[in-house]
């Protein structure tokens, strides 16, 4: 391959897959690079995370931490961090989101296999990550108000916002205690299938470098209310049902479902327009309209109600037609 790492050899062959059929995968949204590799009848997975830019280690660190809990984290066959380079066991080619666009009868199924891992997550002991802290949350939030509201030409009150979030994030921090392993970014295209859910296969994970010690909701957040894919709201609704039916989760845990939409969704659509304005990636801004309609399910309830103060008073309700106004 002409365009492949120069490191990637000597990495592999140290490996003892140097004699693998290399084959690229495109990507998008980080300085990642993964490959494809087949040696004889044995595929893997090969990650390319080069230093600065990247760290491999949280990757190494939180998959070991999955593993040794039981949990089903793709098992590391060889890595070498300094040069950002990870071998690791390959899940296949049935992302939940592909899988489910080819077999639509089966979201139920493989929505509760999600769920069922989450509550499996919530019944080990947290990792030894940092914790989703006031100053975390408060940081992303603040992304809508650093690159969504100048990007629209809104004049806003700042103070107001953190102040708001600080209000409503109070009693979610408080409840999140102990706390539970977070993996921050679980959704359709972070859950792999490794069989089909409706016989009750299992699903790996992955892109879980982020994880943080914080409430199990937020997971949850992310995967019922995805970004890049339209889940049905009555689907949400069940799902949350099959969620506190087995976990015993009350209402607490659902104002804390929705205080953390909303703090996840405002994050998101600064995000989006982040990868719009400065990177130059406009196929990002056509998932704006399913956040938008997810945060203000999230801001009707009452438990948000000093940040939807803020938004009706800072965000005109032209741009919260659910498409989020016209970014340029």
């Amino acid at each position: 391959m002409s365009d492949q790492p120069e490191t990637m050899d000597q990495f592999l062959a140290e490996a003892g897959w140097g004699d693998a059929a290399v084959e690229a995968i495109p990507g998008d949204a980080s300085f990642r690079r993964y490959f494809r590799l087949k040696r004889g009848t044995q595929p893997a997975m090969l990650m390319y995370a080069p230093p600065p830019e990247e760290d491999p280690r949280p990757f190494l660190k939180v998959g070991d931490y999955l593993i040794s809990h039981g949990m089903r984290a793709p098992e590391i066959y060889a890595a070498d961090p300094a040069q950002g380079w990870v071998l690791l066991e390959d899940f296949g080619d049935d992302r939940m989101r592909d899988w489910l666009d080819n077999h639509p009868e089966g979201e139920d199924a493989a929505y509760r296999g999600a769920i069922d891992a989450l509550i499996e997550l919530a019944t080990k002991p947290a990792g030894p990550f940092a914790p989703y802290d006031m100053a975390t949350y408060q940081r992303e939030a603040a992304l809508f108000t650093q690159w969504y509201c100048p990007a629209m030409g809104l004049e806003i009150d700042d103070q107001g916002f953190v102040s708001a979030w600080e209000n409503a994030l109070g009693p979610v921090i408080a409840r999140q205690q102990p706390g539970v392993t977070v993996l921050r970014d679980y959704h359709a295209e972070n859950i792999m299938l490794l069989g089909d859910p409706r016989d009750g296969a299992p699903q790996g994970l992955i892109d879980f470098q982020d994880a943080l010690v914080g409430h199990p909701a937020y997971d949850l957040v992310s995967l019922l209310q995805d970004a890049r894919r339209d889940v049905p709201v009555e689907l949400e609704r069940n799902m949350l049902d099959h969620y506190c039916k087995a976990s015993g989760a009350d209402a607490d845990f659902m104002a804390d479902y929705a205080v953390l939409g909303a703090q996840r969704n405002a994050k998101i659509v600064g995000i989006f327009t982040r990868l719009f304005k400065r990177d130059g990636k406009a196929r990002y801004l056509d998932f704006i309209p399913r956040v938008w309609q997810a945060m203000e399910r999230d801001l009707a309830h009452p438990a948000l109600a000093p940040v939807a103060d803020w938004f009706d008073t800072n965000v005109p309700a032209a741009l919260r037609d659910n498409d989020g106004g016209s970014i340029s």
